[in-house]
């Protein structure tokens, strides 16, 4: 199956002022980044906050362009387009949902305006229809009709993100990228909006792209997930095989991080200093925080390597043996980390 969006050596640099007046740090937020989605899959992004997740989303959906690399699009270099066919190709294909609903929203538009903007944009159908349209939204995402003429300041915060939800789905896109969607919930709300985009998901076949630090939801809500760490994809894996048979020592670190609550875990401690996106180490950018580290690892960045299974790729010179558990690697670590 051709793949939906593609990213090719991707890379995202920002400048950053420093210390002095006319002084930038240069801030490496994307380093390299293969990905492609397929149309109807759903690709979960975790990792540490600052990792280039975002970035990652943005790029995908056309909001930053790259610095280096290439964006794909339906097979078509998305930047080598008109701007007024990149505008169309990307409004009217793919949709994004923010990581908090209250800053998404313009909250001097009522629900009915918010749902029917992407809509007179686009210049899609005739006034009565993009009536329509705005009542099947809000019935799409569960939202009364009575809310219509509310602002989104007398909305609830699941209210408010059904609505962004329902923007993002305004067009039908194929593609919809969700940044941390659920993170600014209260926890009683956090299960129903994600069991909402799963329905959609299902009910619409959409690509989804979620975006989360929290490797445990991503895992129930993907097809596959990517590990970012300092602005680099280190690994790509199936969904079922992320948990206990991750080959990257960064990603068993961040499940463990994160345990279900049946079969709860220590972590697994990462001694080291954190490294700056501004000045990445040489080598594998994990090496600072790694056990497995040696010389190796400060002097060559790790290109991707094949695990047994389709699919699963990874990119350590001194992997995790696929068939050591989780709970087996935090027993053996706890000794050499104890005072």
């Amino acid at each position: 199956m051709s793949a939906l969006v593609e990213l090719a050596q991707a890379h995202v640099v920002h400048k950053a002022r420093s210390g002095g007046l006319f002084t930038r740090d240069r801030v490496y937020a994307l380093t390299g980044a293969d990905l492609a989605i397929a149309p109807g899959e759903t690709v979960g992004v975790v990792g540490e906050s600052g990792c280039g997740k975002s970035t990652l989303a943005k790029v995908l959906v056309g909001v930053e362009r790259p610095t280096r690399g290439t964006v794909s699009f339906r097979g078509r270099d998305l930047w080598a387009m008109p701007p007024a066919e990149r505008r169309r190709v990307v409004g009217g294909s793919t949709g994004m949902i923010f990581q908090d609903p209250s800053t998404a929203l313009n909250r001097r538009l009522t629900v009915r305006q918010i749902l029917r903007d992407p809509l007179d944009v686009h210049d899609r159908g005739t006034r009565a229809q993009r009536d329509e349209r705005v009542r099947e939204l809000m019935a799409l995402v569960g939202l009364p009709r009575a809310l219509a003429e509310a602002l989104p300041g007398q909305l609830s915060g699941g209210q408010r993100q059904r609505v962004a939800i329902a923007r993002a789905l305004a067009l039908d896109p194929d593609l919809v990228v969700a940044d941390e969607p659920t993170s600014a919930l209260d926890v009683s709300v956090r299960a129903q909006i994600l069991n909402l985009l799963l329905d959609l998901k299902e009910r619409l076949g959409l690509a989804l792209v979620f975006v989360s630090h929290d490797i445990q939801t991503v895992r129930r809500m993907s097809d596959r997930v990517i590990t970012m760490y300092l602005g680099r994809i280190v690994e790509e894996s199936p969904a079922a095989l992320v948990t206990d048979r991750a080959r990257h020592p960064y990603t068993r670190a961040l499940f463990s991080a994160t345990p279900g609550l049946l079969d709860p875990i220590d972590p697994i401690p990462l001694a080291g200093p954190v490294p700056s996106a501004t000045r990445p180490p040489s080598g594998c950018p994990f090496r600072t925080r790694c056990w497995k580290a040696d010389g190796l690892c400060g002097r060559e960045m790790p290109g991707f390597s094949a695990a047994s299974s389709p699919g699963h790729r990874f990119r350590c010179h001194h992997p995790v043996q696929e068939d050591e558990s989780t709970r087996d690697l935090v027993r053996r670590r706890a000794p050499m980390e104890a005072p």
